[in-house]
Parts: C-alpha cells; structure tokens; sequence
C-alpha cells in the first residue's frame, strides 16, 4: 500500500491521475456519483423515384455545447421546450463537426422539415425522422437537429460523405439519441 502512496505523491488525486492518462471514464466523480452515457447517430437515406438507391449512417458524434447548456437552462426554468427538437436540415458544408457548432456550415436553402417524434427500441432513447423533398441538385454533406423553424439551438450537426441528389429526390433522416444512465 506504502508503494501504491508513494507513486501518487504530488497528484491532486488517483482518480486525477486515471482520468489524465484514460484509465478512467470521465464524469466519474469516484465518490458514488452516477454518469448519464450520450449516444447519437444518424441514418441517411437517399430515396429516387421511391427507391433507396444509397443510405449512410454515422454514430456517435458530438451534441453541441449550445444543447447542453439548454438543458441545464431547461432543468432550471422548468419549460416543455424540449419537444421543439424536431426540425431538420441539411447542406452542403465539409467542415468537421465541433461542439462549438450553432448552424450548419452551408445550408442548401431549403425550409427544414418537421421530424416525427418518437420513442426507440429503448425507453432512454429519442428519435425524431425527416423526409426532405430536394427542388434542386446538391451534394448533401451534412445535417443539423434544431429547436426551430428558422434559427433556433442546434443539437447536432453530423458531418458524411457526399449524398448527391437531384430535383425530387428525397433523403430520410433518422436522428437518434440515447440518455442511458450508469448500470
């Protein structure tokens, strides 16, 4: 036990020195605290002419800082604002996704579509699905789950390869996110 000690001798802690070299998860308090695990994905569908002629999906990525602080906000005010994360775009921008992200990096202009809201296979787990018409040609590159109509807090941009889409074609997206608590 002495040795044990003596190897963390100067360290604010052990659970300081697990979580700085990931021997440890963060969010751990390591005093009995719980952890609530954030999974996301989101499932790409490319639709022409009522065919699915491509689909990507990409999981877990990053919710944004502006949705966090959302939800500590809505925790305190006690608002039913949460169901407002159901509107859907999509554009053409290629930069990485950053959780400093407040807006899809190039909008392809069209309006956002209303998602349906819906329960997962598990009871921790939301998703809400999207069917967006294209009038136009674009190489769709990314997505983005807002609050609102027009502006709003963005929950999650996701960045994919290249969906490229004509006048009338469709892509369905799926996001999902899951709010599991620690077992």
């Amino acid at each position: 036990m002495f040795n044990f000690l003596k190897r963390f001798k100067g360290r604010k802690s052990s659970l300081d020195y697990k979580l700085k070299n990931g021997l440890a998860e963060r969010g751990r308090t390591g005093m009995g605290g719980s952890i609530v695990k954030v999974t996301n994905s989101l499932t790409a569908k490319h639709i022409r002419g009522g065919e699915v002629i491509g689909k990507r999906v990409v999981k877990n990525k990053k919710v944004t800082t502006a949705f966090v602080n959302f939800i500590v906000d809505q925790l305190i005010t006690e608002t039913s604002a949460f169901g407002d994360f159901k509107y859907h775009d999509s554009g053409t921008g290629v930069g990485a996704e950053d959780a400093a992200n407040t807006a899809l990096g190039t909008p392809c202009g069209e309006a956002r579509d209303i998602g349906t809201q819906v329960e997962g296979s598990q009871t921790y787990e939301y998703k809400s699905i999207a069917t967006n018409t294209y009038a136009g040609a674009f190489a769709i590159t990314e997505h983005g789950l807002f609050n609102a109509a027009a502006a709003g807090i963005l929950m999650d941009r996701t960045v994919f390869s290249a969906i490229n889409v004509v006048a009338s074609d469709k892509i369905e997206f799926t996001f999902t996110i899951q709010f599991s608590a620690e077992a």
